[in-house]
């Protein structure tokens, strides 16, 4: 028996309705469907532990090929397990689950599990005709799902701490005691706040792991500061998704930019930021600035639409990521943040990024 999460089970409905659909639906930076363009689909590849499949698409057959078999299953069949795949992920509410009707129509078209091979680094492979160029390019996606609850663009670790010296003010051992033991639900507002209260400033020092600070200067050489000042301007207001920090920051224009003219310093370096991190980055890793084979996202709506988004449309790309995201807190006393702490008679406080999908 096959057993999946909501994640799990929207892979293989994206790959049979894809195939019913028989083209691939560019989406728009609100995960609507982008207005005449869509890109037909030629074959989609898929590797499992028994070998690599194509599923080729031919008028209203599709041709299944690997391991030396050739299937031939009517594109009527996808559109029809799609449909009862997709009630069946809403309908579910256990952690994970199995669909016994699905499960045989699976093994019957040579796919085993429900998520792609481990050595692979995409989701799903396919490939499509541009009728823009005449081309047929080669498109790898990961596939993001609403129909389980929004997963997460970075992940928060100690990796991903911003730490900040408190200047500006001499506090007590009892008043840094005082501040460290207030547990309220916005306890990390309420501390910053009580500090800023007591006429204290937060000056960026660095991030708390040198890689991740150097994956970030690779990227733009001024990233660690202008996400310095997103993560504290997300813990000290009201304010938690990406573009609204981004814009706030804009309008505050920290590093000085020149906004005479309205060039967007910040929304395009953060966009360039989300995009490695969606294509490969991570914090505790060297990042070479090379996208793996993943270079793009399928997002399974709600509705059951399958939206693309890719690289090789990168506007589209870049939109979504910035229009789509919001800065999450993670657990501080795993992570090592939110509390007052001296080191060589300074104080410092360390702030934590971490970045999820808002669907």
């Amino acid at each position: 028996m096959i057993t999946g999460n909501k994640g799990e089970w929207s892979e293989i409905y994206a790959l049979f309705k894809l195939l019913g659909d028989k083209q691939l639906f560019l989406g728009d930076k609100d995960i609507e469907k982008l207005e005449g363009l869509v890109y037909p689909i030629i074959k989609v590849l898929r590797s499992e532990n028994n070998g690599d499949f194509e599923y080729s698409i031919q008028d209203e057959i599709i041709l299944i090929s690997g391991n030396e078999q050739i299937l031939k299953i009517p594109i009527e069949e996808f559109k029809t397990k799609a449909l009862f795949l997709l009630n069946a992920i809403k309908e579910n509410r256990e952690r994970t689950f199995s669909v016994p009707e699905i499960e045989e129509f699976m093994q019957s078209i040579n796919c085993m599990s429900l998520k792609a091979s481990s050595s692979a680094k995409t989701d799903i492979t396919i490939v499509v005709h541009d009728q823009r160029t005449n081309q047929q390019p080669t498109l790898g996606f990961s596939i993001k799902s609403q129909l389980g609850s929004p997963s997460t663009l970075l992940n928060a670790g100690k990796t991903t701490n911003f730490i900040y010296e408190i200047g500006f003010v001499n506090l007590s051992k009892n008043e840094v005691e005082e501040i460290n033991s207030i547990s309220s639900r916005s306890k990390i507002m309420d501390r910053i706040t009580q500090i800023l209260k007591k006429g204290g400033t937060f000056e960026f020092v660095k991030t708390e792991r040198q890689v991740f600070s150097n994956n970030l200067v690779l990227i733009d050489s001024l990233l660690p500061q202008i996400l310095s000042e997103i993560v504290f301007d997300f813990y000290s207001s009201d304010n938690s998704h990406l573009k609204d920090l981004v814009n706030s920051t804009a309008k505050k224009n920290p590093l000085e930019f020149d906004i005479e003219n309205e060039h967007k310093f910040y929304e395009y370096k953060i966009k360039r930021f989300l995009t490695d991190v969606a294509l490969g980055m991570m914090p505790s890793k060297v990042w070479s600035g090379k996208y793996d084979a993943t270079g793009g996202y399928l997002i399974v709506k709600e509705n059951g639409d399958v939206l693309c988004y890719h690289i090789y449309n990168r506007n589209e790309f870049e939109d979504y990521l910035l229009n789509n995201t919001k800065l999450d807190t993670a657990s501080s006393s795993r992570h090592g943040f939110g509390e007052i702490y001296e080191e060589k008679g300074h104080l410092y406080f360390n702030l934590n990024l971490q970045i999820r999908f808002t669907k």
